[in-house]
């Protein structure tokens, strides 16, 4: 007579938010280089930012997470995932590896999120998240800061100004400004798309319109930095010159105006609040 004992398995079923935790953990290398960077000064810590906006949006919507995935997206997320860690050993750019894994982030959501939900902000806020900044001015900064000494060049002169543009210099009635770094625009414009995702994730605007309206994002950002250093040349360019204290105001207020300009556009029309509601009914 057997006097074994039958014990009882019960299966263990992990939620969606314990998936997406586990694929988060298993690209830690790159979550730990993020924190690097922007700890150690090498970049600016908006990245951290984005994350915890992220995070926001994911808890929010938890409870209508799937209870069972789509296959093929959780199969691309695990593909993706194996191929960011593969080119972090293998010594790829570090930047570029955390690309892939903000793809297989992307994917995981893909899999668990709601199909009536919007997704494309948070893939925005996932590439956000990344240490953009810094390497985004060492590559189009001169440019930028070209154009935008162009741009101010000629919007003073429309004013009567005497402004001539020499590289990333200005002239301006005989005395020299310098179109530096910050004013190339590129953190204003990581703020201007941060805004963007944070509002439509919040006001759930569906993808195709999100998708549609980034470019006027990039308008803005633009015709407000132009605006931003032609004030600021016009009044560095005086006698008396600008205090720091006008001069960060300035920089403040044109930043405040491209916020409520970007949640603006962010806004769902009508027709597509409708439409909304009507699927979720």
């Amino acid at each position: 007579m057997s006097l074994a004992r039958t014990i009882p398995c019960t299966p263990v079923r992990l939620s969606a938010i314990d998936w997406l935790a586990l694929q988060a953990l298993a690209l830690w290398p790159h979550g730990a280089y993020l924190v690097e960077r922007a700890l150690d000064g090498s970049d600016d810590p908006l990245g951290l930012l984005a994350l915890a906006a992220l995070a926001v949006f994911v808890a929010r919507q938890a409870r209508e997470l799937r209870l069972s995935p789509r296959l093929p997206w959780l199969v691309a997320a695990l593909v993706t995932a194996l191929a960011a860690n593969a080119a972090w050993v293998l010594g790829a750019p570090a930047l570029a590896a955390g690309v892939i894994a903000a793809l297989a982030l992307a994917a995981a959501l893909a899999a668990w999120w709601p199909a009536q939900r919007p997704l494309a902000p948070l893939v925005g806020l996932l590439l956000l998240a990344l240490p953009l900044v810094a390497s985004l001015q060492f590559y189009v900064g001169w440019p930028l800061r070209v154009f935008t000494a162009e741009a101010s060049a000629l919007a003073l002169q429309g004013f009567g100004v005497d402004a001539v543009r020499d590289g990333a210099t200005l002239l301006v009635n005989g005395r020299r400004v310098i179109v530096d770094a910050p004013c190339s625009g590129v953190q204003m414009a990581w703020l201007g798309y941060f805004g963007a995702c944070a509002c439509a994730a919040w006001q759930a605007l569906p993808d195709g319109a999100f998708v549609r309206r980034l470019p006027l994002v990039g308008a803005i950002v633009l015709a407000m930095n132009v605006l931003r250093n032609s004030v600021l040349i016009a009044l560095e360019a005086r006698p008396e010159g600008l205090s720091p204290l006008a001069h960060q105001g300035i920089g403040l207020a044109c930043l405040a105006a491209v916020a409520v300009a970007v949640c603006a556009l962010m806004q769902p029309t009508q027709t597509l609040r409708s439409r909304h509601v009507a699927s979720l009914a």
